[in-house]
């Protein structure tokens, strides 16, 4: 370890890792940069935006039976969203990378790259990519490919980077391995890799608690931020730093929530239908641990069928899907595992081959309320499902990323019971309930022609008819109320 005075303001700092050339000061945000044999003073770095994450500097781990120790972070925005790079010193002296996105994290490692890599610019998501990262060429998934720019940043880091630093990278993936190719410093890129993890198989110590997370989320240093849309001063319930694209379920307002001063991206317009079964706030205790409703979205396929999908956050969770559609219900999360092919018609996960049901485009009708990435109406993606008994699997593609989802039923008397709803709230999604309601009324209207019909005959022999007509009107009659009332 080396310990220097900063420049700036003459507080100690240490760099603990000998591959670290830059540290910023916890005190005034100064840039230091290592020198030889001194340090010099580049200006001061923006403070990054504290949000859920329950990771922090300091916090100690295992990756592959290695201990590391989070040193260092910077905090990049692209197109979509926020996300975190964490730098990690582990025990040995060698140093790693902890990418930490929405709840998913990866840990990776620089390795020597061959001659066999992709130009950037040719890099597709969802396509296949041939890297030589060992003795032979090895294919993978392309699932991202973004440019991005730092935001802020703290602790150590092994090179200069300051506030507009421009960052341009793919992530590869294949089942858990992980790939990022970095061509932030040319066209031939830097490669780091390794795989998709788990807190709790890292068994980290040090984490932040989901109080200390609640108490600090949205803050830069000495500033406190807190969100009413601008349009019309509806307060909107989001997560600072993890969801900063919101859409105001009053005026439909369009916001980036990346900075304290929210801003206005596109004024919003009210469309007819917006009501949700489950309100946007809503709380429910998965497993002892309460989740928050954040977002709700409606979408709408190529054929006009419906469903709605409601963004739940849990501190230490991150993200999953609550999928309300005219099958029933559905909680959905997003994989670090990705399943293989096993055909044309199949994926292969975990031994077990899943199979192909359809695709679809699906078109976003309605958003409200906060999202872990961009979005607004009549965004698209490209989405093939796949189902091996009562579970499946969803990839969904756009132009810039490639995920793929993993989808189990849950029963509505389980949504109910979550959620504290009435029976009668939990109900189909729209295009269903006027469907049932449209054959209601069309059932009654055939149902009156026949019985005007049966009048005839009783026109010329009314006698002791009558109670039997009055039994039949009432067959008759009860049948669509009961459609029309579901």
């Amino acid at each position: 370890m080396q310990t220097v005075s900063c420049p700036s303001c003459g507080a100690p700092l240490a760099f603990k890792s000998h591959a670290s050339v830059m540290a910023v000061c916890e005190f005034c945000r100064a840039t230091v940069v290592k020198d030889a044999d001194a340090v010099r003073d580049l200006g001061k770095m923006s403070a990054v935006l504290e949000d859920y994450s329950p990771i922090q500097l300091g916090t100690a781990g295992k990756a592959g039976g290695r201990p590391f120790t989070v040193i260092g972070r910077i905090q990049l925005r692209y197109a979509s969203g926020i996300w975190n790079e964490w730098f990690l010193l582990f025990d040995d002296g060698t140093n790693g990378w902890l990418g930490d996105s929405s709840g998913l994290y990866t840990i990776t490692t620089q390795r020597p790259l061959g001659e066999t890599y992709p130009a950037f610019d040719m890099i597709r998501p969802g396509r296949e990519v041939e890297i030589a990262a060992g003795p032979e060429a090895q294919r993978f998934i392309a699932a991202e490919k973004r440019v991005a720019r730092c935001i802020g940043g703290q602790g150590e880091l092994p090179f200069r980077v300051g506030e507009g630093w421009e960052a341009r990278v793919a992530d590869l993936r294949q089942g858990r391995a992980f790939v990022t190719l970095d061509y932030s410093d040319g066209d031939r890129p830097v490669l780091y890799a390794g795989s998709a993890v788990t807190l709790e198989e890292m068994q980290c110590q040090l984490l932040r608690d989901e109080d200390a997370i609640k108490a600090s989320a949205g803050r830069y240093r000495g500033k406190a931020s807190s969100l009413l849309c601008p349009q019309c001063g509806t307060s909107v319930k989001f997560v600072p730093g993890v969801t900063p694209n919101v859409v105001c379920q009053n005026c439909r307002s369009e916001l980036d929530a990346a900075t304290p001063a929210v801003q206005v991206l596109r004024a919003g317009e009210r469309s007819g239908d917006d009501r949700f079964t489950i309100p946007l706030g809503s709380t429910a205790n998965f497993g002892g641990r309460e989740v928050t409703v954040l977002g709700a979205m409606r979408r709408i396929d190529d054929e006009g069928n419906r469903w709605n999908e409601y963004l739940l956050f849990q501190p230490r969770g991150g993200f999953s899907w609550l999928v309300e559609t005219d099958e029933g219900w559905w909680r959905a999360e997003v994989m670090a595992e990705w399943p293989a092919a096993a055909g044309a018609a199949a994926v292969r996960l975990d031994g077990a081959a899943y199979t192909h049901l359809y695709d679809y485009t699906a078109r976003v009708e309605l958003a409200l309320g906060a999202f872990n990435w961009k979005v607004a109406v009549g965004d698209t993606v490209r989405v093939s499902e796949y189902q091996h008994g009562q579970v499946r699997l969803a990839g969904e593609l756009t132009p810039d990323e490639f995920t793929w989802s993993r989808s189990t039923r849950v029963a509505s008397d389980q949504v109910r019971a979550w959620f504290g709803l009435s029976r009668k709230a939990v109900h189909a999604p729209p295009e269903t309930v006027a469907a049932r309601a449209s054959v209601g009324a069309q059932a009654g209207k055939f149902l009156l022609w026949l019985c005007c019909l049966n009048l005839v005959p009783l026109m010329f022999n009314f006698s002791g008819a009558a109670p039997w007509l009055f039994v039949g009107l009432l067959a008759l009659a009860l049948p669509p109320m009961f459609i029309n009332n579901e």
